[in-house]
């Protein structure tokens, strides 16, 4: 840290390896091209500004990222106080964290609407404004860990991810020893919506309405090389208005040419890819597919398509419905890492037992979601044009069961 500086100020330099992306994607076609570049995120002082330009870049090498006073490029870490901070792009590759007055007493705690592994998510009010917003609060160890890659991957994805079905990131505060990132507020997730509804209240019309915005997002996602990597109902939120939106960018990542060894450590087991479970050291946007096709699946029979408890269990289950594969159905699936010659042999079964409500055109995309061959898979841009929505509104409405659920 430099000398006189004060606690604030610290320097992120940001890595292809965490997703911290926000050239779009005309101008960082290739991440190779990633240039480091070194920032202030604080000021000098408290309740200061401080100088925002960057510094002459330290040599880390090609792609090379890192945080000043921190593992490099893991972990941001900061000192205790009160401040709130935004994030902008100011330069290909950089974010930066910009301080301002405003502080955490800003919001009024409503009621925690959730909790995991990365800290606690509230319902919130903003006292000046009065928008209801969702706070995820980030627990942070500043002696040892400082800030998760994964909330510096969510943080930095969503700045540049500005579409109507993904989630708004508004605002990231800094209060003592915690991290909060300020979202839009959105009631519900679409696993508690079907948990709770009856199964009268989730017509096929809705469903149809939800995938088509649910495609848009990811298709906007991959156009712009990042793979969310953990889409389930659970990160699926919806309002009164019929929308739904992509949240938990935790897991995603930038993707780019050629084709990266990627960790097969992603997707809950229910909705993770095939090729995923058979150990493949390279996948692409394809996995977000399968778990689109999961999810459409289970949207139609309100219930998990593959619900198994280990990874074994997850391949045999999808086996055991959409037939083992083979080098007939799936060229390469035996070169796979963990693909092994003595798993057992099943037939596929036909999609009328899987959904037989389903109109023909919606089990035509069924099937291409979850084709067993990633180079064969439909993409998200794609399934957008595909018959299934030629006969229908599938923009968001406020359809009255979602109205009822809403308005109890």
């Amino acid at each position: 840290m430099r000398p006189g500086a004060g606690p604030w100020l610290q320097k992120l330099f940001l890595t292809p390896d965490l997703c911290l992306r926000l050239t779009p994607a005309p101008q960082a076609a290739l991440l190779g091209a990633f240039t480091p570049r070194a920032w202030a995120p604080w000021g000098r002082g408290r309740g200061s500004l401080g100088s925002l330009g960057p510094p002459a870049p330290r040599s880390r090498g090609p792609g090379r990222a890192g945080v000043r006073g921190a593992e490099a490029g893991q972990r941001v870490r900061g000192a205790g106080g009160s401040r709130a901070l935004g994030v902008a792009a100011t330069a290909p590759g950089a974010l930066c964290f910009l301080g301002s007055s405003a502080a955490m007493d800003v919001f009024q705690k409503v009621e925690k609407i959730g909790e995991g592994t990365y800290g606690v998510v509230y319902k919130a009010k903003n006292k000046e404004t009065g928008q209801l917003v969702a706070l995820k609060k980030i627990r942070l160890d500043l002696e040892t860990e400082g800030v998760p890659s994964t909330a510096i991957r969510e943080i930095s994805l969503l700045k540049e991810l500005k579409h109507p079905n993904i989630v708004r990131l508004l605002d990231v505060v800094h209060s003592e020893k915690k991290l909060y990132l300020v979202f839009e507020f959105l009631s519900q997730d679409l696993k508690k919506y079907m948990d709770s509804a009856p199964a009268s209240e989730l017509p096929l019309h809705l469903v149809k309405s939800y995938l088509f915005q649910l495609l848009q997002g990811v298709s906007f996602c991959h156009s712009h090389r990042v793979i969310h990597r953990d889409l389930k109902p659970q990160n699926l939120l919806i309002n009164e208005l019929g929308a739904i939106k992509l949240a938990d960018f935790g897991l995603a990542r930038a993707f780019g040419v050629p084709l990266r060894t990627y960790t097969h450590e992603v997707v809950t087991l229910w909705y993770r890819a095939p090729e995923i479970l058979l150990g493949t050291k390279f996948y692409s946007t394809a996995v977000d597919v399968w778990s689109i096709g999961c999810i459409f699946a289970e949207m139609v029979t309100r219930r998990a398509l593959f619900p198994g408890d280990s990874e074994i269990d997850q391949l045999f289950r999808i086996f055991r419905t959409l037939g083992t594969p083979s080098e007939a159905t799936w060229p390469g699936v035996t070169q796979l890492p963990d693909y092994k010659g003595s798993f057992p042999k099943w037939t596929r079964k036909g999609l009328e037992e899987i959904v037989p409500s389903l109109e023909p055109e919606g089990k035509d995309l069924l099937m291409q979601l979850l084709q067993y061959d990633p180079s064969q898979r439909i993409s998200a841009k794609a399934a957008l044009v595909h018959p299934y929505f030629s006969s229908a509104e599938t923009s968001p409405a406020p359809h009255q069961c979602v109205l009822e659920r809403f308005c109890r």
